[in-house]
């Protein structure tokens, strides 16, 4: 006899039907796993046989062969091992075979029989619905399978309070579907002082969802600014909520199973590797640019990430997902991020005030801005100068405005966007127009088109930042409720837009080193 037990594996969030094959043999009793097997999964032998032992039962004295179809798929993690163990039971008799091959099982057992969470529930179960099949899961997981919508889900809480269920002496109740609870209040901009022209700038970037970087000395309020851009962010959209918490269920970080509703802030550390920005590793595992999706990826300090994780950036933020090739593995995951970034204008960090510049400046600006890609820094649509704040002069101005009436505009704008989106099938957000549909919609006046143009040729725009230009300022006109874009949306979109400076002694660079501006050039 040959009982089956269907579970998944994982590519990226991408799910493959994997069947557990459970037959008894004669000969020499042993416990024989194959079908390529990682350590993990190789491991799960000892924990069925000390958990059947917990809850008073003994494997039969014979050749046991669990196989994992298909045979050529390499089978990693620990939720191989409830299903192993259901395989286990149903070709012993102690469940019913016929049902348990109509079930969707994975989960990590305990020695004592208990189950432990698991990685890729909430996609398991989708595939699960797909198919037509039920799912058991362990039960703190409940909640995250049942968001997957019409589908049987038992979430026991261990080994025997499943067999119980099997045969009818504890019948397990549905789970219900939760989301995540609140987190607390989030950071206000009232807490800002100053700093007008950049908190109009993050405004725009809410209001678009574009890329934005902030230059300026120590202490101005960069990383403040931007950990309050979650705050002023729309909320999430159902399918938004549900692709970004498959992510996180992937990756083992959805918390008591409870989906997110909030938009991602991730922020890691400049000494964060390649693997660790865009994914990979030796399961190809989410990256920070993914674990961001739907929400905002803040990287401070931004030239002193290392230059192949910074470049490796360049093509999700085009294409909104990254692809992680390996020599035994390729997956995709979704990376759609807003990137936020943050940087000192030299090493230093006060190349503009000469009481407290280095013996380097000015030439240490700009090799420290040179450590940044002209490719990277041609993908981030708003760049803002940060000046110091005077701190005497911080309480002797007026209170600086709230989040609550920022969000609202940018909420006003986002549905804007959302509209047009739904009536011609294009981008929900500005910052993602492309093609026929950004010239649709973000087409400018003649006005606006004249001075496209002289820009165009006077500052060298690329294909790229020109229509990066045109979603800047179809965000500023939808920030004034206007239909059309209009000679002042791009004229203050383009005081956005970072033209490079020459180096030292190029032609073009006057004696200090320092960029002459756009309009001093002929």
């Amino acid at each position: 006899m040959v009982a089956r037990v269907h579970t998944v594996a994982f590519s990226g969030i991408e799910v493959l039907d994997v069947q557990v094959q459970v037959s008894l043999t004669g000969g020499l009793p042993a416990f024989i796993m194959v079908g390529l097997p990682d350590k993990a999964v190789a491991e799960s032998r000892e924990r069925v046989r000390a958990a059947l032992t917990a809850i008073g039962l003994a494997l039969p004295p014979k050749r046991i062969i669990v196989n994992l179809a298909p045979a050529d798929l390499q089978k990693e993690g620990s939720h191989y091992d409830l299903p192993v163990a259901c395989a286990v039971l149903a070709v012993m008799g102690v469940l019913p075979a016929e049902e348990m091959d109509g079930l969707v099982v994975l989960g990590e057992l305990g020695l004592d029989g208990s189950l432990a969470p698991v990685a890729g529930v909430l996609p398991a179960a989708l595939a699960a619905l797909r198919t037509e099949k039920g799912l058991v899961c362990p039960g703190p997981q409940g909640g995250e399978a049942a968001w997957a919508g019409d589908v049987d889900v038992l979430a026991p809480d261990g080994l025997l309070a499943l067999i119980n269920h099997f045969k009818g002496s504890q019948m397990l109740a549905r789970p219900h579907a939760e989301a995540r609870a609140d987190l607390g209040p989030r950071l206000d901009l009232a807490d800002v002082k100053g700093q007008e022209s950049a908190r109009r700038a993050l405004e725009i970037a809410a209001a678009g969802g574009h890329n934005m970087l902030m230059t300026g000395p120590p202490g101005a309020g960069k990383s403040m600014l931007a950990a309050r851009l979650p705050g002023i962010l729309p909320p999430l959209a159902p399918d938004e909520a549900l692709a970004v918490s498959m992510i996180h269920s992937v990756a083992g970080l959805l918390d008591d199973g409870r989906l997110i509703t909030r938009r991602p802030f991730r922020d890691p550390h400049h000494s964060a590797s390649m693997p660790a920005l865009v994914g990979g590793g030796l399961r190809a595992r989410p990256g920070e640019i993914s674990l961001a999706h739907t929400g905002v990826l803040f990287l401070d300090e931004l030239p002193e990430f290392s230059r192949p994780a910074l470049e490796a950036l360049r093509q999700p933020l085009e294409t909104g997902q990254v692809s992680i090739a390996r020599a035994n593995n390729h997956v995709t995951y979704p990376a759609r991020v807003q990137l936020i970034a943050a940087m000192n204008p030299c090493r230093c960090g006060y190349l503009d005030d000469p009481a407290l510049a280095c013996s380097k400046a000015p030439g240490c600006g700009a090799d420290y801005r040179n450590r940044l890609s002209g490719p990277l820094l041609d993908r981030i649509d708003l760049h803002v100068t940060v000046p110091p704040v005077d701190p005497f002069a911080m309480d002797a101005g007026a209170p600086a405005e709230p989040s609550a009436p920022v969000a609202a505009r940018v909420r006003a704008a986002r549905e804007a966007q959302a509209d047009r989106a739904a009536a011609t099938d294009g981008a929900r957000a500005n910052a993602h127009l492309a093609g026929e549909a950004l010239e649709r919609v973000a087409g400018p006046d003649a006005a606006g088109r004249t001075l496209m143009a002289e820009a165009a040729e006077r500052l060298r725009l690329s294909a790229r930042a020109y229509h990066r230009l045109l979603r800047v300022a179809r965000t500023l006109a939808d920030l004034e409720g206007r239909d059309g874009v209009g000679r002042v949306h791009i004229a203050e979109a383009l005081g956005y837009r970072q033209v490079l400076a020459p180096a030292p002694g190029a032609l073009g660079a006057d004696p200090t080193g320092r960029r002459r501006s756009a309009q001093g050039r002929r």
